[in-house]
C-alpha cells in the first residue's frame, strides 16, 4: 500500500531467595476503530484445553535487581542500556541481577476479590478472539493498519478512555531473536524480556506524551502513515495532561502463536504489592532520544499472578502507567496500597522461567501493542 492511500485509511477509520548473581555489560482516528465486544467467556481455562492434565504452578524463577543497587524514582544515571538504530539491546551497564524463586498464582482460578484487575492489579485477562484469524503478525502494514485499530477499541472498552491511540509493537520470540528474524517492513524480533521491570517512570511517561506530539522518528511504527508533519497526539490533548488531566499507558498482551503459551510465560506482579523503596530507574539510550524504565528489587511481599497456557483468543491488558495511580500523583512517596480507592499507577511484569517445562516445549510467540489513553 502506497503511504497516500496509507493515510486515506487512516483518516476513514475511527508486564525462595538464591544465590546466584550474574552483571550485565543489555498518535486521527487510525488507531481508535469501532468497539469490539470482548465477549464474556470463561477464562479459567481454554477450552481446547480444559481436559488435559495441568498441575498449577506453585513457584518460578524471577530475576530482579540486586539489592545493593541503589534505589532510585529519578534517574541517577548509573544502570542503562544503549539501543541501536534497529531498536535492539548493544550492552547494558550497571545491571547487576540477583535471581529470587517466587510463588506465582494461578490467575484463572481467582475468584471474587482475588481476582486481578487492570483497575487495582495492574493487569487483566480478557477473551478477545482475533477480528482476522488470518492476520499476518510478522508483517507490519497490516499489524498497524488494523491490529492496532482493534487494540485501542480493546482499551478503550476496558478502561472507558475517551480516546486511546495504539502507537508501537513488538513481537517477542526467543527462537526469533536467536534467528534474528526481521518483520517484513519492521525491525527485528526481540527476545520475551526476562527481568522484572514496568515501561515507563515519573519522567519517561509523561515524556512519551510529549513525544508523540511530534512527527514519528527514525524508528517508530507510524512513519510514513501519518501526513508529513503530523503527529499522533495533537498539543492540545497534551496541554489537558500538562493542566492535570489522566492519561495512562496500557500495553495489549496476545500471544500470536497456534500454540498455548508454555515456554517463557509472562507473570504480573500486583501494583498493591509493590513499594517505592524497589524501584530502580534503567535507562534506554536510543540514538535520539533517551527513555526510562523501571526494574525492581526484591521485596517478599511481591505477590504475582500468570494465566497458563495463554491462546492466541486472548489477551492481557498491561498498566505501564496511570497518571492517576498513589504513586504516580505523590511522586513516589506513597505506594499505590495506599488509597484504595485510587488505581493503581503500573504493573512489574516479566518472563519467567518455569522449572516443569517440558523439553520439547515450543518457543513463545507474542506481541504487546502499546496504547495512549486519555480521560476526561
Amino acid at each position: 500500500m502506497k503511504a497516500s492511500e496509507s493515510r486515506r485509511s487512516i483518516r476513514s477509520t475511527t508486564t525462595t531467595h538464591d544465590a546466584r548473581r550474574t552483571t550485565g555489560a543489555n498518535r486521527t482516528n487510525l488507531l481508535q476503530g469501532g468497539d469490539i465486544p470482548t465477549g464474556q467467556q470463561d477464562l479459567r481455562r481454554p477450552s481446547a484445553l480444559r481436559n488435559m492434565p495441568y498441575a498449577p504452578l506453585m513457584k518460578g524463577s524471577f530475576n530482579y535487581l540486586d539489592k545493593s543497587l541503589e534505589s532510585s524514582l529519578r534517574s541517577n544515571g548509573r544502570v542503562f542500556t544503549r539501543r541501536d538504530r534497529d531498536g535492539s539491546d548493544a550492552g547494558t551497564d550497571g545491571v547487576v541481577i540477583d535471581r529470587h524463586v517466587q510463588r506465582v498464582d494461578d490467575g484463572r482460578q481467582l475468584e471474587g476479590d482475588a481476582r486481578c484487575t487492570l483497575e487495582r492489579s495492574g493487569f487483566e485477562l480478557l477473551g478477545s478472539p482475533l477480528r482476522d484469524s488470518s492476520l499476518n503478525f510478522f508483517e507490519l502494514e497490516p499489524v498497524v493498519e488494523h491490529y492496532y485499530r482493534d487494540c485501542a477499541s480493546l482499551v478503550r472498552e476496558a478502561t472507558r478512555a475517551r480516546d486511546v491511540y495504539a502507537f508501537d509493537h513488538n513481537v517477542r520470540s526467543a527462537d526469533g531473536k536467536k534467528t534474528r528474524r526481521r518483520l517484513a517492513g519492521g525491525q527485528e524480533v526481540q527476545a520475551p524480556a526476562r527481568i522484572v521491570h514496568g515501561d515507563y517512570t515519573l519522567m519517561s511517561a509523561p515524556q512519551r506524551v510529549r513525544d508523540l506530539t511530534q512527527p514519528p522518528g527514525h524508528n517508530d511504527t507510524l512513519l510514513g502513515r501519518l501526513a508529513d508533519g503530523e503527529s499522533l497526539i495533537s498539543q492540545a490533548q497534551h496541554e489537558h495532561v500538562v493542566q492535570g488531566g489522566r492519561f495512562a499507558l496500557i500495553n495489549v498482551w496476545r500471544n500470536i502463536s497456534d500454540e498455548p503459551v508454555m515456554r517463557d510465560p509472562i507473570a504480573f506482579c500486583d501494583a498493591q504489592s509493590v513499594d517505592p523503596e524497589d524501584l530502580v530507574v534503567f535507562e534506554i539510550r536510543y540514538h535520539d532520544r533517551v527513555g526510562e524504565n523501571y526494574f525492581a528489587k526484591h521485596a517478599d511481599r511481591h505477590r504475582w499472578v500468570f494465566y497458563p497456557e495463554m491462546t492466541r483468543d486472548e489477551v492481557v491488558l498491561i498498566k505501564q502507567w496511570d497518571s492517576a495511580g498513589s504513586l504516580a500523583c505523590s511522586e513516589g512517596r506513597q505506594a499505590d496500597s495506599s488509597a484504595r480507592d485510587s488505581p493503581c499507577t503500573f504493573s512489574f511484569h516479566s518472563a519467567f522461567f518455569d522449572p516443569k517445562t517440558p523439553e520439547d516445549a515450543p518457543a513463545r510467540w507474542s506481541i504487546e501493542v502499546r496504547c495512549m489513553a486519555f480521560f476526561d
